[in-house]
């Protein structure tokens, strides 16, 4: 009888191993697979409504602001810097003079630091200050300035330039 047993049970175990279910298993797809089969290429995506909001916000204020969205690195655009220094008369001390007035800008504001552009178009020198994408931006920054130094403020001024903001 124990053979009977153990024969019935064998039996059973074959059949789970070899039956057609354990079979469909081994070829059973994917999740992608099975949705690619079973969609015909026509998959529909439900979006909430709360999030569909939000993402049409995000773009809708993208594109109003006028702006272009910032790349990961070093990004090129037109926009604005302060002007603090600029002068074209005694030419042997108009380099040092832009260098000097921007170190003294940077010494009591150090956010400027590394934003600082001292250059010259003969036969004037300039120094400019900060990487401002608007002129609002640049306003703000010339109030302070001006407040700062007053002695330099009758010289400073907003000016459109190409700017480098690094994200």
């Amino acid at each position: 009888m124990n053979s009977k047993v153990i024969i019935l049970l064998l039996a059973a175990v074959a059949g789970e191993v070899f039956s057609p279910a354990a079979a469909s298993a081994d070829t059973e797809l994917n999740p992608v697979e099975r949705i690619e089969k079973e969609s015909d290429g026509m998959i529909v995506i439900d979006i909430p409504p709360t999030i569909l909001d939000r993402l049409l916000k995000e773009d809708e204020k993208k594109q109003s602001s006028g702006q272009a969205p910032l790349k990961p690195g070093i990004n090129k655009l037109a926009g604005f810097r302060v002007q603090i220094f600029s002068d074209g008369r005694n030419q042997g001390s108009l380099e040092q003079r832009a260098r000097a007035r921007a170190n003294a800008v940077v010494a009591r504001f150090p956010k400027y630091r590394g934003q600082v552009y001292t250059f010259s178009s003969s036969p004037n020198w300039y120094a400019r200050i900060g990487n401002f994408r608007t002129s609002g931006e640049a306003e703000a920054a010339l109030t302070e300035l001006k407040r700062a130094f007053p002695q330099f403020a009758s010289e400073m001024r907003v000016v459109k330039s190409p700017i480098v903001i690094i994200k």
